[in-house]
């Protein structure tokens, strides 16, 4: 199979093509052909070796730990999934490769009406979402002031926030502000200007505060808020300081909190973003934008064959408006 790989720890120059043995899928799993798979922060990080001492890595690697495709074989003692099903969710490594083997549970199928675009936006956001606003007891008519509100994780959290009832603020570039608001967040901006744009639009003060993006925020976000109000899913040294940390393994993680979110998506309820669509050889041009950050939602990386009109049809309306998709 074509995969881009790793053989030691370095900057995005590092991936090369390779061709690979075909996995199999073992007893319990499914394998799986790729059609996108997602870039996260988590590649990159132990792509660079930032994260060799908690995640060491074997090379050669081929990174990646989100997918969407089409399931190729089912292992022994499987059920719920069949050849030719379009499924998505987790994988431990291999999201760069055409073919990833990974576990039964790992994987939720995809709605008729969401492509598979679509369905790959939503897994890590859905997932991680869910589980740091779980850290921090935040009930309806409170005001939650969002770090990197639009980006893949920090949308979702939004999202979710303003179902349940609750005033979200929430941290941009301008240019995204627009965004922002469209998910139905007030938007204020980074850096120096955050302390005067939250207290201007919550002058009641804010309850609590979730980390998406790290740069400083946890550092202002505790003069505004105590730090057990405070969750963070990027700065891990806030830990010491009393803040909430909404760590985990990632390569633990099951499609069992990822179903229902991918059901509002379908039904036009959940909105994702796409912040760049690529071909699986510009995987490095890929792993550049994801350190600089700052992005309205996903980076994507096509792996399989390009989606084709019948799949991208089944896409209704309401979905396809809310989701913004730059193509290269």
């Amino acid at each position: 199979m074509r995969a881009q790989i790793i053989r030691g720890y370095g900057g995005p120059e590092a991936f090369e093509h390779s061709e690979l043995p075909d996995p199999t899928a073992g007893p319990g799993e499914v394998l799986v052909r790729v059609s996108v798979a997602a870039v996260n922060p988590l590649d990159w990080k132990i792509r660079s070796g930032a994260l060799q001492a908690m995640l060491p890595t074997a090379f050669p690697a081929v990174l990646g730990n989100e997918i969407a495709g089409v399931v190729e074989a089912v292992g022994a003692g499987v059920v719920g999934f069949g050849i030719g099903d379009r499924v998505v969710g987790f994988t431990t490594s291999g999201a760069y490769g055409e073919l990833v083997a990974t576990s039964a549970e790992r994987l939720a199928a995809i709605p008729d009406a969401l492509s598979f675009e679509q369905a790959a936006t939503i897994p890590t956001a859905a997932e991680t979402a869910q589980r740091a606003l779980a850290l921090v007891d935040i009930a309806a008519g409170d005001t939650v002031l969002v770090n990197a509100a639009a980006g893949s994780v920090g949308s979702a959290v939004v999202q979710l926030l303003v179902a349940a009832g609750v005033t979200v603020l929430g941290t941009a570039s301008e240019q995204n502000h627009a965004y922002v608001r469209s998910l139905g967040a007030t938007p204020v901006r980074y850096g120096e200007h955050l302390i005067g744009d939250v207290t201007a639009a919550a002058p009641q003060g804010i309850d609590a505060a979730f980390d998406g993006g790290g740069r400083g925020f946890v550092e202002q976000a505790l003069t505004l808020v105590p730090a057990a109000r405070i969750v963070t899913i990027v700065d891990f040294a806030a830990a010491a300081k009393g803040v909430k940390v909404a760590g985990g393994d990632p390569f633990a993680l099951t499609a069992a909190s990822i179903a229902p979110v991918l059901e509002l998506a379908a039904e036009g309820r959940f909105a994702t973003a796409t912040a760049v669509v690529l071909p699986l050889e510009r995987i490095a041009e890929a792993h550049r934008m994801s350190e600089a950050g700052h992005l309205r939602g996903k980076i994507l990386l096509r792996v399989g064959a390009p989606l084709g009109e019948a799949d991208r049809a089944m896409v209704p309306p309401a979905v396809r408006l809310s989701t913004q998709t730059i193509r290269a």
